[in-house]
């Protein structure tokens, strides 16, 4: 099985929309037992919380189902456990790399470096623009997808 966890700041706004966009691509792709995720957030901001209202809403106007989700903090046990760590940004993966340790920074990447663009997927919470960050969220879990499927992950 393939587990793979996505990582942001507080694991309210970009990672836990990854973690619904593509747990639904999985189901759809018949890969629920070959392939699971999870969320965590990077700092201790958030820890307990629900998803951002702009997550829930920017979800529900796609029909995409919220997977139940309280913020967590990444662990140096993730790095263990899981196959892939993805970061939304630089800092989500240095800071990423800092928690689960040296050993283990290879597993950890950013989303949108499976894409033929590699950048960071903005903050919502500072920029407001949920949109923007579903958009890049789904290109980055459809090339992250196309990657399992082609072996490569």
């Amino acid at each position: 099985m393939i587990q793979i966890l996505f990582i942001c700041h507080g694991n309210i706004c970009r990672s836990p929309m990854a973690e619904s966009v593509f747990t639904m691509m999985i189901e759809k792709n018949g890969l629920k037992e070959k392939v699971r995720c999870s969320s965590a957030a990077a700092h201790t901001d958030e820890i307990g919380n629900p998803p951002h209202r702009g997550t829930r809403e920017k979800l529900a106007r796609e029909g995409v189902p919220l997977v139940p989700h309280r913020a967590r903090l990444v662990t140096r046990a993730d790095g263990e456990n899981f196959d892939l760590l993805l970061g939304m940004d630089e800092a989500n993966v240095r800071d990423t790399v800092r928690i689960v340790g040296e050993k283990n920074a290879v597993k950890v990447k950013m989303l949108l470096g499976f894409t033929s663009h590699p950048r960071a997927i903005a903050d919502p919470w500072y920029t407001g623009n949920f949109d923007e960050t579903y958009s890049d969220i789904v290109e980055g879990c459809e090339a992250l997808l196309a990657a399992i499927k082609a072996g490569k992950v």
